[in-house]
């Protein structure tokens, strides 16, 4: 367990589990014509020798936890994302029968590796399709609040975790509240591109470094029930529940209780400024528990706090 101070820099390398989950990497990779000296070292390492993760826990590998010294529940932990780097020229799509928002519409499994051009910033998905590169992590975390021994990594909750949410990347600042001492803050499931939603149950699931900075702020996660997230243009409220309704449900409220809080309005404006100028999307719509995201333009105000630039 790593232990540092609020405002402190760390530098997080992490493996994607698509690849190392059933096959070693060197004969998985290599079928795709991915070259050995271009397989991490690490992921071999944690294929031959990490033990397999118990029934329940998913499959995800996290790198963590970071114990942030300052952190006690009822704090919200601030965590910059001041940059996002591919440690590998290519990531894994992979659904087939019973994955994502089409179960059914496949009846053989579909894995392929896609190749990237790092230079030019894209996925070479086929011949005539070029993809731009958005690289973030999937999961970013606190521990969750105190209970079951075993808690899944695969659906995303108050605490974060699984939630896919695309526009965490380089420049973005994600909220989190805290619920045990230290925040234990933890990451993985980087992607390297994906669209809202993850429909088919996967992006382009890939090892990174993202470059994260940390900051407590005392008191401040006791009135929070979902994580938020801004960058330079928007403020994004969030909702989740297994049920998309709700999910929206809850992000709705949540963008209602920021407008009000934000800019002084009763209810009833805040939920019209919502429904005039709020986009809500589908972030998550796999992983068992569903997340619903409204974009709230930085624009709407004359006044906003100075935000923090990046590098």
């Amino acid at each position: 367990m790593l232990r540092i101070k609020s405002g402190q820099i760390v530098r997080i390398d992490t493996v994607t589990h698509q690849g190392i989950n059933k096959q070693d990497p060197v004969t998985h990779f290599g079928a795709a014509g991915i070259a050995p000296e271009q397989v991490l070292r690490d992921a071999i390492d944690i294929y031959n020798r990490a033990a397999r993760p118990p029934q329940g826990a998913g499959a995800h590998v996290l790198t963590g936890p970071i114990y942030v010294e300052e952190a006690q529940p009822g704090d919200m932990l601030e965590v910059r994302i001041l940059d996002v780097e591919f440690r590998v020229p290519y990531g894994i799509n992979s659904t087939g029968p019973g994955w994502g928002v089409l179960p059914e519409l496949l009846a053989d499994p579909a894995p392929q590796v896609i190749k990237l051009d790092l230079r030019r910033k894209v996925a070479l998905f086929g011949k005539d399709i070029e993809v731009p590169l958005a690289p973030f992590m999937g999961i970013m975390a606190v521990a969750p609040p105190p209970g079951p021994a075993l808690v899944s990594s695969k659906p995303p909750g108050a605490h974060g975790g699984n939630m896919d949410f695309k526009h965490a990347t380089a420049g973005a600042t994600l909220y989190l509240p805290v619920f045990n001492d230290g925040a234990l803050f933890y990451t993985g499931d980087g992607h390297a591109v994906q669209g809202d939603g993850e429909v088919d149950g996967t992006a382009i699931e890939i090892s990174l470094t993202p470059t994260l900075q940390f900051i407590v702020h005392q008191g401040a996660g006791k009135s929070m029930q979902w994580p938020r997230a801004e960058d330079a243009a928007h403020y994004y409220s969030m909702g989740m529940d297994p049920d998309l309704d709700a999910a929206l449900k809850n992000a709705v409220q949540e963008t209602v209780d920021f407008l009000q809080h934000r800019a002084g309005l009763s209810a009833a404006d805040a939920y019209a400024l919502a429904s005039l100028s709020v986009d809500f999307r589908v972030g998550e719509a796999v992983n068992n528990v569903k997340m619903v995201y409204g974009m709230i333009p930085k624009k709407l105000f004359r006044r906003n706090p100075e935000y923090w630039k990046k590098k």
